[in-house]
């Protein structure tokens, strides 16, 4: 599958908070978390259902689908591993470690959020599997 963008990536992961990967989420609830209109949100769904990643049907929440759900997950303990090292190995605040991560994890390698969370292990930090 194609690369998704970092705003595709974004939404999946909104989707994957907010239902808690199990139940739907509301395309209100998807725009007031990312800060972006409710048109944004149906034109992303339309995106991301081609894609194959969520189901989205008229008036109703959002699911993510199977796959949608992997890569949803994926991005999400991304997040978590790099907010981690951030706080806890370089001592950063936690509301800029949570901004950075999110700018991060886009890009960032697996292998290199491996090697945070290796680290992470080898020092007794507290850390997320992957």
């Amino acid at each position: 599958m194609k690369k998704l963008t970092f705003t595709m990536e974004n939404y999946l992961e909104a989707i994957y908070e907010l239902s808690g990967g199990t139940s739907g989420a509301r395309v209100s609830d998807i725009s007031e978390r990312l800060g972006v209109t409710k048109a944004s949100v149906n034109s992303a769904m339309s995106t991301l259902a081609e894609k194959g990643l969520v189901i989205n049907e008229k008036y109703k929440e959002v699911f993510l689908t199977p796959a949608g759900l992997e890569q949803a997950k994926l991005i999400s303990k991304k997040h978590f591993i790099i907010r981690e090292f951030l706080m806890k190995v370089l001592k950063v605040d936690e509301s800029i470690a949570d901004k950075d991560a999110c700018s991060i994890e886009h890009v960032i390698s697996s292998d290199s959020v491996h090697a945070m969370q290796e680290f992470m292990k080898e020092n007794d930090i507290s850390c997320p599997e992957i």
